[in-house]
């Protein structure tokens, strides 16, 4: 029984973060590693996203800091930004999250992490963009226009 307990509480901690996840990780595995798919709903979310001491918000500010800090794991970085928005988490604190982490890897690989944000929370951080931050608009700037 305590099996089934482990996976009914994962299952229902990840509806919190997104409520079709649970949905996606078995149909993307179901074929390859079904039982994969169980260890990750039982232990990642069932067991680790599930103990006291963490909120579900602070727990997702833990994730995207590591993610963003790997450099590597783009598919779970935007999973993870998503999630952290759906629990609470404002677009500033996630920029700030990613930022902070890029900071301390020297920004390397920081416009991957850009990607991420910006695929992960549409239309909702249009200003990410270099050209935004290069003249403060997404008008191109004509070099050879007269003033």
């Amino acid at each position: 029984m305590e099996m089934q307990d482990r996976y009914q509480r994962g299952w229902e901690k990840l509806r919190e973060t997104d409520e079709k996840a649970g949905d996606r990780i078995v149909e993307n595995l179901k074929d390859i590693a079904p039982d994969f798919a169980r260890y990750i709903i039982e232990f990642a979310f069932g067991d680790i996203f599930s103990r006291p001491g963490l909120d579900l918000k602070s727990r997702e500010i833990a994730v995207v800091a590591a993610l963003t800090a790997l450099g590597n794991a783009a598919p779970q970085l935007k999973y993870h930004i998503d999630a952290a928005l759906n629990v609470g988490c404002s677009r500033q604190e996630v920029i700030e999250i990613i930022m902070q982490m890029a900071f301390l890897r020297l920004l390397t690989g920081s416009p991957q992490r850009g990607k991420c944000l910006k695929s992960a929370i549409p239309r909702r951080v249009a200003w990410f963009s270099p050209l935004f931050h290069r003249t403060g608009s997404y008008e191109p700037v004509n070099s050879n226009a007269r003033t």
